[in-house]
């Protein structure tokens, strides 16, 4: 059952539900309904290590750190495919589960990931794994026009683009190219900054049409936490004009689609990634309080109180005709644990809490 919110018990489900093997790598998602964990993504395994790390510098609790190095090491030793130089999808790859696939968006995650552990730890080979994902990235995803979504292993050869958000190029890419930005704050490194830009100047154009994208409601909330990617990817950017033009007019629709639609179905990490953007923007756009309250409330229901270890604690994926889905899921959660530790904060008077940034 869903309770109130509280980040130990959140931390303890990363530590102790299973969702992550002795090897490091992290399930896509735990399925209560079949009592299983889905196989080990290397994008979630990036996320992860961007989670430990954030519940390390709120808790100070060396268990985090551990189990954040554990996590970059399985990316750097087992996600991370030396002789084609990415990260497959998924791990093993390919396996009877997934195809032999490589993604931008997962690329770009991984590598935040590492960073992020790399700030703590100042491991060397972190930072070299990252520069070389990113220079990788623009190499093998840049179709001279835009970046492909993916990539087939192991010739490279880009998958044909459906109307699906994931498989074709949009804004929403921008969250992953973040992470060139990030490597280029530590490297100085002008291409990848460049590159990053270039990104961001064709999604302030694209942006205007991402929502809603399709008439059918389940897959405008499908379109939603996409549309946050892009907010968060502005955050180093929003001394500029028109990217606090684009950020405002995003979060308007977000905010707005979710409340239309929320009595059909909603995600939880939808409600996450909207109350970070509001807090995390606040030096463009002014929070709206009662919006962010209502946010808050709605999004600590979906954080579970169970006596399944692979469940207590975790934060469920979503609503559906009031019916909670029974996937315990390490994104939604560790995109609602900054969230509500932001929203604190922010609540308490402390200040944005946003020195870290968004996992």
């Amino acid at each position: 059952m869903p309770g109130a919110f509280s980040l130990a018990r959140a931390g303890q489900w990363f530590l102790h539900s299973g969702i992550q093997s002795a090897s490091g790598g992290v399930s896509r998602f735990y399925r209560a309904d079949l009592k299983k964990n889905k196989p080990v993504s290397t994008e979630i395994t990036g996320y992860a290590a961007s989670a430990l790390v954030f519940l390390y510098h709120m808790t100070g609790d060396e268990r985090y750190l551990d189990r954040a190095r554990l996590t970059a090491r399985f990316l750097c030793d087992h996600a991370w495919d030396g002789p084609l130089c990415t990260f497959p999808f998924e791990h093993p790859s390919p396996s009877t589960d997934s195809h032999h696939h490589s993604y931008f968006f997962d690329c770009g995650i991984i590598i935040r990931g590492l960073i992020a552990v790399w700030h703590v730890t100042k491991e060397d080979r972190l930072l070299d794994m990252a520069i070389a994902a990113s220079h990788g990235m623009i190499a093998d995803f840049h179709s001279g026009d835009d970046f492909h979504p993916i990539l087939e292993l192991p010739h490279k050869r880009a998958l044909p683009r459906t109307e699906h958000w994931s498989r074709m190029p949009g804004c929403y890419q921008t969250k992953s190219a973040l992470a060139w930005w990030e490597v280029a704050e530590v490297t100085g490194e002008t291409k990848l900054r460049e590159a990053y830009l270039e990104m961001l100047a064709t999604s302030l154009e694209s942006c205007r049409h991402f929502l809603p994208g399709t008439p059918e409601q389940m897959r405008v909330m499908d379109r939603l936490h996409p549309a946050c990617y892009f907010l968060e990817a502005m955050y180093p950017v929003l001394d500029r004009p028109d990217c606090v033009a684009a950020y405002r007019s995003v979060l308007a629709a977000v905010a707005c689609y979710l409340r239309d639609i929320k009595p059909v179905f909603c995600r939880s990490d939808v409600y996450a990634q909207l109350l970070r953007a509001r807090i995390y923007g606040a030096k463009a756009v002014p929070v709206n309080v009662a919006a962010a309250r209502e946010e808050a409330a709605a999004l600590a229901e979906f954080q579970v109180i169970s006596d399944d270890p692979h469940l207590d604690g975790g934060f469920l994926f979503g609503r559906l005709h009031n019916e909670m889905v029974p996937h315990s899921n390490p994104v939604s959660t560790a995109f609602a644990i900054q969230a509500l530790e932001a929203w604190r904060a922010f609540e308490s008077g402390e200040g944005s809490s946003c020195h870290l940034p968004p996992i």
